[in-house]
């Protein structure tokens, strides 16, 4: 090859190498690809050229987390930063997403609905809420959109106070629902059906939520598929589900609820994460050794191996015939740190156990300390497989590492 061939060759090599691949896509792509940034971040990218002066201000998604703010003033920075995005975008396009987390204690009701309210007058889609304030500090707006498909909010107030979820939504397309920190009204026949109105409800996430007055949490879909609960409290409460299509149930936290099963021979898959607290240890056991037992259908069960010390609580655990299970063709146990906190019991706590014998266990079982021992897994790994003729068993690290089968 001549020498002035390879120097054409070299020369269209570098301009390769230096062309902005990025800014010959076109817009709507690059607006997609923004979408997924921080609104802070996405507005930075107008210094680049002068293609991308005013991109961002066509942005579909905005993304605005106080957390990304530092120094001096901060939450005055973040508010006056979320007023000029609003005041300079173009109002000529939809916004289909709007995810604002303010946990700042100044959080101003004014900034807050002054955003709610622009979200819904360009045809939001898609909320995500974080606050720090009063559920009656919340738009109404926000409770009746016929647009809205995705809502999902958190609001920490003051301790001891309650956040009330609404009685009265308006929400005919909602399909993804996911609350924090709510407790849920009672009505005359001691119930809470806080989800009845919602027609067309696929996902459900209820985290630190509780029930007014210990009453019952009812929740009754036709199309709810996907299910999750967190719980870090021993709120006492029940649950009735009423749920043909559920397919998927997650559970993370203290098993401290009594779960009523009704219907729910779609349910497939479950992963649990459960654990204790060192007053609560006779309690939880019980409960998810109920759930377990009303698992006909599932055909996958993830479990950690916190979840499986807290079945092993149970006194006489390995001797019980479970009834349920019997069509499971995967359990996948993790192998976690496990941080339960569990104590030794002191005996006023054991006023509620049957017999000596039982309170003797108990301690036993508190004992053997935090850790699941190869012979204690093994031992309620082979009570869950009472009755699948033939299952998958996976024991994985928390990295997914794969540490042993069994089959």
């Amino acid at each position: 090859m001549s020498n002035s061939v390879m120097k054409k060759v070299e020369i269209s090599d570098n301009n390769v190498h230096n062309k902005d691949m990025l800014s010959d896509l076109p817009d709507c792509i690059i607006l997609h690809i923004l979408s997924f940034l921080i609104t802070k971040h996405a507005v930075t990218t107008c210094v680049l050229s002068s293609r991308w002066k005013d991109l961002w201000k066509r942005l579909p998604a905005l993304i605005f987390h106080i957390s990304d703010f530092r120094g001096f003033r901060t939450n005055k920075i973040f508010s006056e930063f979320v007023s000029k995005v609003l005041s300079l975008r173009d109002p000529s396009v939809s916004l289909h997403t709007l995810d604002y987390e303010n946990i700042s204690h100044l959080l101003e009701p004014q900034a807050l609905e002054s955003i709610v309210n622009y979200a819904f007058s360009h045809n939001v889609q898609r909320i995500r809420l974080s606050v720090t304030t009063g559920i009656a500090q919340i738009p109404v707006a926000l409770f009746s959109s016929q647009n809205l498909t995705h809502l999902s909010l958190s609001i920490s107030i003051c301790y001891g106070c309650e956040n009330l979820f609404p009685k009265s939504l308006n929400l005919p397309v909602l399909s993804t629902l996911e609350l924090e920190n709510f407790t849920f009204f009672v009505g005359d026949n001691d119930c809470a059906e806080p989800f009845s109105t919602f027609n067309r409800l696929n996902r459900l996430l209820i985290s630190h939520c509780n029930v007014e007055n210990w009453g019952t949490l009812c929740i009754s879909s036709a199309t709810l598929v996907d299910f999750t609960m967190y719980n870090d409290s021993d709120d006492y409460y029940k649950i009735e589900l009423c749920t043909p299509s559920l397919y998927t149930f997650a559970f993370r936290g203290v098993p401290y609820h009594d779960i009523s099963w009704s219907n729910i021979s779609s349910l497939k898959h479950v992963d649990i994460d459960a654990e204790v607290f060192p007053y609560t240890c006779y309690g939880p056991p019980l409960f998810l050794f109920n759930w377990l037992s009303e698992f006909a259908n599932i055909k996958s069960l993830t479990v950690t191996a916190t979840t499986l010390k807290v079945l092993s609580l149970i006194p006489g655990l390995l001797k019980f015939k479970i009834p349920s299970l019997g069509k499971l063709k995967s359990l996948k146990v993790k192998i976690d740190e496990i941080q339960c906190g569990l104590l030794t019991l002191s005996n006023d706590k054991l006023q509620d156990v049957k017999s000596k014998k039982e309170a003797a266990m108990i301690h036993k079982a508190f004992d053997l300390g935090l850790e699941l021992s190869p012979l204690e897994l093994d031992g309620v790994v082979d009570f869950v497989l009472q009755n699948p003729p033939s299952v998958k068993v996976d024991i994985v690290d928390c990295g997914k590492k794969l540490l042993r089968k069994r089959h």
